[in-house]
């Protein structure tokens, strides 16, 4: 099993600093690999070209709770020997510099207006740009790379003051030179911008002007107005992922004592799940099937009293949905969190079929008419949070297009979510991100964290339902488990 244990140890100028990670790639022999990361000042970057002052509105879907909050992403490129004595840093500032001018409300501001309404001072202040050096090889990271990444504070430095909601850069992005001649693209978003589909068109966009285009092949389009309510508000659906749950029991995971680790799903993980699906539920996605299997055996392994009620919160892109469907080009927040609940009880002791129905359903009920729901919900209700009380909620990367996002260099060897979770509450959500493990296997990661006791049981009931498949590299090491 590799265990990564890390000291960040910081100098106390904001140019430099230096990381020390211990990797035991065997519990009994310990190697250690130091690195040091030499920043620049964080910098501005406005615009190439001088872009509009005005108001934007976000949509309806855009500015509730649950949304505002700051995603981190990376993205891990090799050195290529066609780019020999190019600096990515040199190329990838300029590029966004360009791109900028096609997606100006990025370099503005959020207000926030009455009954919380959010808008973009389009203000061409421009986004944080960090440049960065350090002396370590894409290779040391090692052959797993997959989040949580060591020491990712260094690779994606929270410039202070820069990290708040309102009135602060809605981008920041570090570009890490190694020492092997590749980079670290690392990239945070005030997620009320964007949802990953917008970002990776925005990033996309980057790449190409990066490689020589004069404008980005898809327009940016902005008409938010297209996913704000009607005019009266019609709640027309039923909403759970909404609903007020009070925190009788203390069931919101604490946060000290908490594990990490990110387990890979293959063919053959998937091929075993398959074997449990009944007859009447065999079309069902791999999504689905995956979904529900976490569902089930992260509740048994918090261990809930029987009767309380449990929810799992899918995301789902809604852009398609529509009739017709959003316009291409726009980057918005186009999806939903539809949510089935079920009682821990009915979740640990129904076969697997029990849960696997409930995500399904819950999936089939984003519709145009289901959105518009919600538009109307936001601004009825206060623009709410969804509920976190007894939830997971799940984040499918897998098509995203992160790690083809091509800056010159080819594509990312990984491009993705930087951290295990969404948003700033730990253990109630993941990613399922692509992966090729080191087999040359195509599955899926998901990062999970869970208080240390939990995990163990999480990790005892996942094995159940796989059978002979290993969830653990302590049994086998085909299948991934990290912690930090």
């Amino acid at each position: 099993m590799l265990s990564v244990f890390l000291i960040c140890t910081f100098a106390s100028s904001h140019h430099f600093s230096q990381v020390t990670i211990f990797y035991s790639p065997m519990a009994s022999s310990h190697t250690s690999l130091e690195f040091k990361v030499h920043r620049r000042e964080p910098e501005l970057l406005k615009p190439a070209k001088p872009t509009p002052h005005e108001f934007k509105l976000l949509s309806d879907i855009d500015d509730q709770e649950g949304l505002r909050f700051h995603i981190p992403v990376i993205q891990f490129y090799r050195n290529n020997p066609s780019m020999q004595g190019k600096d990515p840093v040199k190329i990838i500032r300029e590029a966004l510099a360009k791109t900028l001018v096609f997606y100006y409300p990025f370099a503005g501001r959020l207000r926030e207006g009455p009954d919380r309404k959010l808008m973009v001072e389009c203000t061409g202040e421009g986004i944080l740009f960090i440049e960065a050096d350090a002396d370590v090889t894409l290779e040391q990271f090692g052959d797993a790379l997959q989040p949580p990444f060591p020491c990712l504070d260094e690779l994606l430095f929270d410039v202070p003051g820069s990290s708040g909601v309102l009135n602060c850069p809605l981008l920041l992005i570090q570009v890490t030179r190694l020492k092997c001649g590749g980079f670290l693209f690392a990239l945070r978003l005030n997620h009320t911008m964007s949802d990953a589909p917008g970002l990776v068109q925005f990033m996309s966009a980057v790449g190409e002007m990066a490689r020589g285009a004069n404008a980005p092949s898809v327009p940016a389009v902005w008409e938010r107005q297209v996913l704000n309510a009607s005019n009266p508000p019609r709640v027309t659906c039923t909403h759970r992922e909404y609903e007020e749950v009070a925190d009788t029991n203390g069931t919101i995971i604490p946060l000290d004592d908490m594990a990490h680790r990110s387990f890979f799903f293959g063919p053959s993980e998937i091929s075993a799940l398959r074997k449990l699906v009944p007859p009447h539920l065999s079309h069902c996605s791999t999504f689905e099937i995956l979904t529900a299997c976490l569902w089930k055996c992260r509740t048994i392994a918090l261990q809930p009293d029987p009767t309380e009620e449990m929810r799992i919160i899918c995301i789902v892109n809604a852009r398609e949905k529509f009739n017709p469907p959003l316009p291409r080009g726009y980057y918005g927040n186009g999806f939903a969190f539809p949510v089935a609940v079920a009682t821990a009880g009915g979740l640990s002791k129904n076969p697997f079929g029990y849960a696997l129905e409930l995500v399904r359903k819950a999936k089939a009920d984003v519709t145009e008419e289901y959105m518009r729901s919600v538009s109307s919900l936001m601004v009825t209700k206060g623009r709410p949070h969804f509920t976190v009380v007894r939830a997971y909620l799940v984040s499918d990367l897998r098509r995203a297009g992160f790690e083809e996002v091509d800056f010159g260099w080819g594509n990312a060897i990984y491009g993705g979510a930087a951290k295990g979770g969404v948003g700033a509450i730990p253990g109630v959500a993941s990613f399922y991100i692509p992966f090729t493990n080191k087999e040359g296997e195509n599955g899926i990661v998901v990062p999970f964290c869970l208080p240390a006791p939990a995990m163990e049981l999480f990790i005892k009931e996942l094995g159940g339902m796989l059978k002979d498949q290993a969830v653990s590299a302590q049994t086998k090491s085909k299948s991934i488990v990290s912690s930090l």
